[in-house]
């Protein structure tokens, strides 16, 4: 299977109607227990037949960075998962499988990786481990703005590099054309899950400067890449069309062309009847209607995404958060906020049967997740929400019905959620700011166009009290690219020393070696300490949800995403 896109930050989870991750930055959820291989779609007896056109759906448009190393949209991940691939694989069970790349370690420090021979980009190059390193370097390079530096500064001399006190990165050896050894700073358990593996063709970019390559057409228009499917037309914002590469090094792919194209949501449902659409992720709130279509299979998946309500603490110095913002840095007013979420009820309104309520800021479907005996439930109870309140010193000081502030002046949760062209979006929200008020919490609610959610989240801005987020965690259930005082990522700006430490003990060998139930241990810990301060309020997790023409075969999934298209075959 393929390994799940990390960052996607954009909370990126799949959080637009396909809530797919996944990165994503998404939504998602579901602990049913799938057979180890995965869940399949429609009949796939026969011998595959080579052949036709397979149009795959986008709900919202592509901010149109096809590349690994720059993109920063779960809807772009959703494009390039079907045009490039990663060195390693990750199994039904999320961990790290040879793929391109195979390796060997005897410390978890010191990694020697060989890449299969005769790999070819879509430009016809053969792959080489100088494509590897080409793309770490970019990472690391000072002029590199995206926060992927994450999964390269781990790397020996890394951060020397990027801070411009060497020329060289000492930690990566390149041996020859298919091999290359990689030193961490220190033994970790997550080195390999966490290391950067999507090479960059140095052909393609050859000249280029790093600061100029995410607007460079070897990113927006002519992308290349290594999987099965290589790019021939973009249209920005509309569609790409793509065609089967015969070289790919897993097999020529059975299907001739990939149609993916930008549609309305509401018209998901008539174009696959119709048989104008052969795949799209969909949001739950049509589920019943694509259900009752006789020639599309429903497929519901477990995800590795969850949805907060975070709280702007703090702000972003470009190296670390500082916790300096105070209007949300009372305890007791973020549990009552929490207490005042009927979250049962939201999930059920919103999520249509396939989503749940989440406890903690690690999705259930991973192994590091507490069981929720050993964590607070936050229970919907108004009343508790209220007391909690009045401790803190929000009272209605007017007689207006609205609480104000400790020191009586006028308080307003000003809250955000990002807008596309879902509608339920808007609904979600207004129901959220309704809980507030009920408990005497003034709210306004602001939505903002998704492209620019997750860039004004990045740079702390100051509009962005409370907000409404996603996140897709990836293979690696570390939660320190999210949540630790220096990740661009940890939207709240919470900073916590216990944090960090639990975090950092987590990924020591010297602490947690290869045991698995120590690490787990600790991240149970940190879950707990998360739970207690509360930087965020976990409200839900859902499922995946995918419909699939029947004239589709072969396609799988599982926990770990789909398969790879050259599997994909249509039934003539």
């Amino acid at each position: 299977m393929k390994k799940r896109s990390m960052l996607m930050l954009a909370a990126l989870m799949l959080v637009l109607s396909a809530f797919l991750a996944a990165c994503s930055g998404g939504e998602k959820a579901g602990t049913k227990e799938k057979d180890k291989e995965g869940t399949k779609t429609g009949e796939t007896s026969g011998k595959p037949q080579d052949g036709g056109t397979l149009v795959y759906a986008l709900d919202s448009s592509p901010k149109g960075i096809f590349n690994w190393a720059f993109y920063d949209d779960a809807v772009d991940s959703q494009v390039l998962d079907l045009f490039d691939e990663s060195l390693i694989d990750f199994d039904e069970n999320l961990k790290a499988q040879p793929h391109i790349a195979s390796w060997k370690t005897a410390d978890n420090k010191v990694f020697d990786f060989e890449i299969k021979k005769g790999v070819k980009w879509h430009n016809g190059e053969e792959l080489s481990v100088k494509d590897w390193e080409f793309a770490l370097y970019t990472l690391a390079d000072k002029d590199y703005e995206n926060s992927r530096f994450e999964n390269v500064k781990t790397i020996e001399g890394a951060q020397d590099f990027h801070d411009g006190k060497t020329d060289k990165i000492s930690g990566i050896k390149v041996i020859d054309d298919y091999h290359i050894q990689i030193t961490f700073d220190k033994a970790r358990v997550n080195n390999l899950e966490n290391v950067w593996t999507y090479p960059l063709s140095r052909k393609e970019f050859e000249g280029i400067a790093v600061k100029d390559m995410p607007a460079a057409e070897q990113v927006r228009t002519k992308p290349v890449g290594l999987g099965p499917f290589k790019v021939t037309k973009v249209v920005p914002g509309e569609s790409v069309e793509m065609e089967r590469f015969d070289d790919y090094f897993g097999g020529k792919p059975h299907i001739e062309k990939l149609v993916v194209k930008v549609i309305d949501p509401s018209l998901s449902v008539g174009e696959l009847k119709n048989g104008t659409l052969d795949m799209t992720s969909f949001h739950p709130s049509i589920i019943d209607q694509v259900k009752a279509l006789d020639n599309v299979n429903v497929i519901t998946y477990p995800g590795l995404s969850y949805y907060y309500v975070g709280f702007r603490l703090g702000t972003y110095d470009g190296e670390k958060n500082i916790m300096n913002d105070p209007k949300y840095q009372n305890l007791k007013l973020r549990q009552a906020m929490y207490y005042a979420i009927n979250r049962e009820e939201w999930v059920k309104a919103f999520f249509f049967g396939v989503g749940k309520p989440v406890n903690r800021p690690i999705p259930t479907n991973h192994w590091i997740a507490a069981d929720n005996k050993e964590l607070e439930q936050f229970k919907y109870d108004p009343k508790k929400a209220k007391a909690l309140l009045d401790e803190a010193g929000y009272k209605d000081v007017n007689g207006d019905g609205f609480r104000e502030d400790p020191n009586g002046k006028e308080f307003v949760v000003n809250f955000s959620h990002y807008a596309t062209q879902n509608p339920t979006f808007e609904q979600r929200a207004k129901a959220m700011t309704q809980y507030w008020e009920a408990v005497g919490l003034k709210t306004k609610l602001n939505m903002i166009d998704f492209n620019l959610y997750y860039d004004m989240l990045d740079k702390a801005d100051k509009s962005m009290e409370v907000y409404f987020a996603g996140w897709s965690t990836g293979t690696d259930p570390d939660p320190t690219g999210l949540w630790s005082s220096k990740a661009l990522w940890n939207h709240p700006r919470w900073v916590s020393e216990e944090s960090d430490k639990l975090l950092d003990q987590a990924l020591d060998m010297s602490v947690v070696g290869t045991d698995a139930k120590k690490r787990k241990d600790i991240y149970v810990q940190w879950q707990k300490l998360f739970m207690k301060e509360l930087p965020g309020l976990p409200i839900a997790e859902i499922e995946e949800t995918m419909a699939v023409s029947k004239r589709v075969q072969g396609t799988k999934f599982d926990v770990s995403g789909m398969n790879r298209p050259n599997e994909w075959w249509i039934k003539q």
